[in-house]
């Protein structure tokens, strides 16, 4: 039995990303963040789309057009394939967990 709250570090140099499971269509994810944003400029620019959702702590994402987005526990989105995105804050008094759901744009075999 796996747990995805098992063995959250306090502190990371970087997140940490574990899969869970990975097939020809579908990949799920366990983040763990630890107050890491993305890099200055940098943009998450995906040909999967994106389903995420924070399990605890508190997130921040920022998009291209200017728009934010701000994730607390249980909250979720789904990101479609290609739209930037960058990780703009994540909790720094607890660990954030997210789990992820990345799967093929429509259109992609």
């Amino acid at each position: 039995m796996n747990n995805l709250f098992s063995d959250p570090p306090s502190r990371l140099p970087q997140e940490l990303t574990d899969v869970l499971y990975a097939s020809s269509v579908v990949r799920i994810e366990r983040i763990v963040s630890t107050g890491q944003s993305s890099e200055p400029g940098f943009w998450y620019d995906q040909a999967e789309n994106e389903w995420v959702v924070v399990l605890r702590g508190h997130a921040v994402l920022a998009f291209d057009d200017g728009s934010t987005v701000e994730l607390t526990a249980g909250d979720y989105i789904h990101i479609p394939a290609h739209r930037r995105h960058r990780v703009e804050s994540t909790s720094n008094s607890q660990p954030t967990v997210w789990l992820a759901v990345f799967s093929a744009a429509e259109g992609d075999d």
